[in-house]
């Protein structure tokens, strides 16, 4: 069995980031831990990539090739959809080898409608559970756009989309925490565990946008206030806990070590001369 995170999010995200930072405290916990990137448009990374799509295919040539005449957004679909044709997918499978108990990071590009209402990622995920991969996504959101009830709730019907669209187990990550002060970490709190008619109620008295389309955004946070689907967990990759109680929730998820053996140790019984000591209590 193998395991695989999708890691998804809007351009600047910080989905590279997560990846790198992951992969550098697993090897803290000795723990194999590898990179595969699928952004074809990637320009720099802090990480070395187990597979790099662009070895396949990139975008700037794709934009270049006088019979395709893609702009940056069409150019980078092109690539996804190409490496979604038999000829590239063999080349992923023989790129990722049949190696087991392999966990790896997908860092996936950050044109969201790959993952909303497109089939591109879907049709990947498939291809990885063919290849005996759990696979669980976890989205990224920039904590920094966050701290605001309309930026919330668009970001939340994004993740609440790909979670639909992808049908795997999904983990929200508010990312680049590191980067708030005080006071924007404290207002953010009411995001983690949202009230989301108290937040839309008070963003409507201070916004005339809000109070025009008041009715629609309160049907839509109804949506996601009444099935409770969104939930986020925060990240600073600066510190250690804040890494491992994302990596236990992503282990969970993906069931990671639960087919290992349990381990046990053989105890020694005491000699018979042993036996005829005092007893030792322990209290």
């Amino acid at each position: 069995m193998r395991f695989c995170q999708l890691v998804l999010g809007p351009a600047g995200s910080g989905k590279s980031t997560y990846c790198a930072a992951m992969q550098k405290h697993a090897e803290t916990l000795n723990r194999v831990t590898h990179v595969v990137n699928l952004d074809p448009a990637a320009e720099a990374f802090s990480y070395q990539p187990l597979v790099d799509v662009r070895d396949l295919i990139q975008v700037d040539d794709v934009m270049q090739a006088e019979d395709l005449d893609f702009g940056p957004n069409g150019g980078l679909v092109f690539c996804m959809e190409y490496l979604m044709e038999p000829d590239g997918l063999d080349w992923l499978k023989e790129q990722l080898g049949d190696y087991d108990d392999d966990h790896i990071l997908f860092d996936c590009p950050g044109q969201i409608e790959l993952y909303t209402h497109m089939d591109v990622m879907k049709r990947l995920v498939h291809h990885l559970q063919a290849m005996d991969f759990r696979v669980c996504a976890v989205f990224v959101l920039d904590s920094v756009y966050m701290v605001d009830a309309g930026k919330f709730l668009s970001g939340s019907l994004a993740a609440l989309s790909t979670m639909v669209q992808l049908e795997v187990p999904h983990i929200n990550v508010l990312t680049k925490m590191d980067l708030l002060n005080k006071s924007a970490r404290n207002q953010l709190e009411m995001f983690l565990e949202p009230e989301i008619h108290e937040l839309l109620a008070s963003e409507h008295n201070v916004s005339r946008f809000n109070k025009k389309y008041h009715k629609l955004t309160n049907e839509l946070g109804k949506v996601l206030e009444d099935f409770s689907l969104v939930r986020y967990v925060p990240l600073n990759i600066n510190s250690e806990e804040s890494l491992t109680d994302l990596l236990i929730q992503t282990d969970f998820a993906l069931q990671y070590g639960e087919d290992e053996d349990v381990k046990t140790r053989d105890f020694e019984y005491p000699d018979a001369d042993d036996e005829e000591r005092d007893p030792v209590f322990c209290g």
